[in-house]
């Protein structure tokens, strides 16, 4: 029947092409996969210098002592953004900031001297240039040394407490002694060895003189006392969100206002970035680096021994963030939508994972809104001049 005939033959024709396409596709060679590409780095603003600090008088520090006895230990002002945050600022009272100190620790903060071979100081790996910070994953030290950690910026550390991604040392001048003796990073056998190398240089005298009184002894307290003095100086404000926040309203793009409503919302990330600095200066385990039962870096279980610590990190500060790629502990996140990623999945999964850290169902738009926010925290910086001679 003719009707019969024509499905048979249409039918036999499928299937002598299925059966074509089967060998072709069998025995001709296979097009090899194309490689995923690698996310962008983030890209770093230009730093733009705020005003030059300036100190208040006597009359001005009593007014605010007045008001606030801690916001008084702030001897400067503050810029837009932080300027009614002194209070939140870890400053000892046994230790006040004076412009001599500070003086001093920049000296010093910028001393290659200070490590065993003269080619490392501080701003080896917490650069001006670089957001104080570096731009490697991880520092690298005398003979070529790579660390394990991403260096911190150095920036609005004057609210920042603990130090280190471990927190192991509580303050900043905890934190100023650590790398000097650390064989990695500054490589001095002790601290007795540093102390008896600056001392040695007659042109610090007039610094420390300075700072702590006629004929002051050099001592390694007194080192980490001045460059932490000076580190609370390197604050960051004025930024696009602090004007916006004040009320112009031109401040930010539509992206970043939408993401500042995202970041206090539906993004959860005010859970962990709170207060002058964006940081609740805690600790949490991300999965960064985390599989399962195991972490490459413990972090602050190692300081705690503290099970619910086993990979857990300190909150960084959100402030200026975009000048400081990579991020997380390892440098293992190249820009900050990759960091978002991150949390937008709900971190690595692992045993020790934070109850905080959850999926959160960004879509992309969302994703790129918050980090428009994030960029806009980017502000003006503590100018900072290197010193062109140092003391001999």
């Amino acid at each position: 029947m003719p009707g019969k005939s024509w499905t048979l033959t249409a039918l036999s024709l499928g299937t002598a092409v299925l059966v074509l396409a089967h060998c072709a596709g069998k025995d001709a060679p296979q097009e090899a996969a194309k490689p995923a590409v690698p996310p962008a780095p983030q890209v770093r603003p230009p730093v733009t210098q705020g005003k030059p600090l300036r100190w208040f008088t006597k009359k001005e520090l009593a007014a605010i002592a007045a008001r606030d006895e801690f916001a008084a230990l702030v001897p400067f002002e503050l810029p837009l953004g932080l300027h009614d945050q002194a209070g939140a600022a870890f400053v000892d009272p046994a230790r006040p900031i004076t412009k001599e100190k500070v003086e001093l620790g920049r000296l010093l903060y910028f001393d290659k001297r200070l490590s065993l071979d003269n080619t490392i100081s501080c701003a080896t790996c917490h650069d001006p240039r670089l957001g104080w910070s570096d731009e490697g994953p991880t520092s690298v030290g005398i003979g070529g040394q790579k660390g394990g950690r991403n260096a911190p910026t150095v920036m609005n550390t004057l609210f920042v407490q603990p130090q280190f991604w471990d927190g192991r040392e509580p303050d900043l001048e905890g934190q100023a002694k650590g790398p000097i003796t650390n064989p990695i990073e500054m490589g001095m056998p002790d601290h007795a060895t540093a102390v008896k190398k600056i001392a040695a240089i007659k042109g610090y005298k007039q610094y420390f003189d300075a700072a702590y009184g006629k004929n002051a002894k050099v001592t390694i307290e007194r080192i980490a006392d001045a460059i932490a003095a000076f580190e609370r100086t390197i604050v960051t404000g004025n930024s696009p969100f602090d004007r916006w926040k004040a009320g112009d309203a031109s401040a930010m793009n539509e992206s970043a206002i939408r993401g500042e409503k995202l970041f206090r919302e539906k993004g959860r990330c005010t859970t962990c970035h709170v207060g002058a600095a964006f940081s609740d200066n805690a600790f949490h385990n991300l999965g960064v680096g985390c599989k399962d039962d195991t972490c490459t870096d413990w972090g602050r279980y190692e300081i705690s021994k503290e099970e619910s610590d086993r990979g857990a990190f300190k909150t960084p500060t959100l402030r200026n963030i975009a000048q400081n790629p990579p991020y997380m502990h390892d440098g293992s996140e190249v820009n900050l939508r990759t960091v978002v990623d991150l949390y937008n999945r709900g971190g690595n999964p692992n045993k020790w994972l934070s109850p905080l850290i959850i999926p959160l169902n960004l879509t992309g738009q969302e994703i790129d809104d918050i980090v428009a926010f994030m960029e806009a925290l980017t502000g003006e910086i503590t100018p900072v001049e290197e010193p062109a001679r140092l003391p001999e």
